[in-house]
């Protein structure tokens, strides 16, 4: 078949238009119904669902969301947790990454192949003896329920992370070591001004995976965290639904949804440079 001829070139524009527009409606389709939901009366949601906005738009919904659901209290424990998530995730991957990768001791190798190993063993299987350590830590007896860390630390413990930071610093040139050394920089100071600004295109990676999935998560907060005033939304909002105008619920889920698609399309340059650049550097 020439691929020259008009015919050919046209049959292919038609299917990937076809393909675009499909896409387009999978991946914003639904959020544009979220909207119009959230912008809805309740009757109109269940009698309607794909009318637009019979009686037009109801912006109050999205105000009435954040007062009566505490929709504010509930995005500012989200923010808590996505931040000391990201802070204690990015220092154990780094320190990590840096042990196994730059200063590689005699055991380095043993593990690493432990750490690999705990990526096979599925989560659900260490959530019972995770959570009794959450509630009496040992050497500490300290019961870390209804605080913050006992989000923050197993979600920091990330192998993945680990194991991505360590071979992107298997990547960076020995020789840069070796003359950091020459110079008279200890191992501290090979980290905080060789290893981490080189590492900025796989810093943005790891945070970018490490604040969606604490922003998503919803089992462990569930367990470790029993007080409605210390839930995230992604647990806060399931318990609300039954007592909550579905009106005023749909609102509050299209703030939860759209507040992460907001930030990615304001620093998607820097996440997709990131992404882009990791693992770039060479000889």
């Amino acid at each position: 078949m020439d691929q020259k001829s008009p015919f050919v070139r046209g049959a292919v524009l038609v299917a990937g238009l076809i393909v675009l527009v499909a896409l387009v409606v999978t991946c914003a389709g639904p959020l544009f119904w979220l909207f119009k939901a959230a912008t809805s009366t309740s009757t109109e949601t269940l009698a309607q669902p794909f009318a637009l906005w019979p009686s037009g738009l109801h912006w109050e919904n999205l105000v009435e969301a954040w007062s009566s659901v505490r929709f504010g209290t509930y995005l500012r424990n989200t923010l808590v947790v996505c931040v000391g998530t990201w802070f204690f995730g990015l220092l154990v991957a780094t320190t990590g990454g840096y042990g196994l990768a730059v200063l590689r001791p005699a055991y380095a190798k043993v593990v690493s192949a432990a750490v690999l190993a705990t990526l096979f063993i599925p989560g659900v299987i260490s959530l019972v003896s995770l959570y009794l350590t959450v509630v009496n830590v040992p050497l500490f007896n300290v019961n870390l329920l209804n605080t913050f860390w006992a989000v923050w630390l197993p979600a920091s413990a990330s192998a993945f992370n680990v194991l991505l930071m360590s071979r992107f610093f298997q990547a960076i040139p020995r020789d840069l070591f070796d003359a950091a050394r020459i110079d008279g920089a200890g191992a501290y100071r090979v980290f905080w001004s060789l290893v981490l600004p080189l590492a900025r295109p796989i810093l943005g990676v790891v945070s970018l995976l490490t604040l969606i999935g604490a922003y998503k998560d919803f089992l462990w907060p569930l367990l470790v965290l029993p007080n409605p005033d210390l839930q995230p939304i992604s647990v806060a909002l399931p318990r609300v639904e039954s007592s909550t105008d579905l009106g005023v619920f749909m609102a509050a889920l299209f703030i939860s949804v759209v507040i992460p698609v907001l930030l990615f399309l304001a620093f998607q340059r820097q996440f997709l440079r990131a992404a882009g650049s990791a693992g770039a550097i060479k000889e």
